[in-house]
């Protein structure tokens, strides 16, 4: 979005990317609202970097407050992982063919594709449920309990089921 220039045709000024920015404060207050985790985590960042970009990539944030059919769009769109991973890299594709000037880069684009490089890049600690304990039909054993098992996974994969519970208190 360029700011408006009454003289001339437009001046050539700052990007400014409204969309994306948008996008992230929905996210943030759709996250807050749900008060799962806390802000300065990098789980709660994952989160929101997996809403917005499924707010941004879904046409955009509304104006308003978020209408109840747009919160079930976004629970859809959440619901299921690998799903939402090829939608997100489909989407991507699609924005990516040039509707700006040459040499012009769109602004909000570029943070939806940081995002994402950014989400599938970390990895994060998630916890092993299956270290929780054995499951009551398997016997319990005389394993080594001393090492605890540690599954790291992209950031995504925890930003998304958090993104879509939140989406579930809002």
């Amino acid at each position: 979005m360029r700011p408006e220039h009454h003289e001339g045709t437009g001046g050539g000024g700052l990007l400014v990317p409204m969309a994306w920015l948008y996008s992230e404060y929905i996210a943030d207050e759709v996250l807050e609202t749900g008060d799962l985790m806390e802000p300065t985590t990098l789980e709660y960042r994952a989160g929101r970097d997996a809403l917005a970009l499924t707010i941004f990539l879904s046409d955009g944030a509304v104006a308003e407050e978020l209408p109840a059919a747009r919160m079930d769009e976004l629970r859809l769109l959440t619901a299921y992982g690998a799903a939402w991973r090829r939608w997100v890299c489909a989407r991507l594709e699609a924005l990516e063919r040039p509707t700006a000037p040459a040499g012009v880069a769109d602004p909000d684009l570029a943070l939806a594709r940081a995002a994402w490089r950014w989400l599938e890049e970390t990895e994060l600690l998630a916890a092993d449920l299956d270290a929780i304990g054995p499951p009551p039909w398997e016997p319990v054993g005389d394993e080594e309990e001393d090492n605890e098992a540690q599954v790291w996974t992209p950031a995504w994969q925890l930003g998304l089921p958090l993104g879509h519970l939140a989406v579930h208190l809002y």
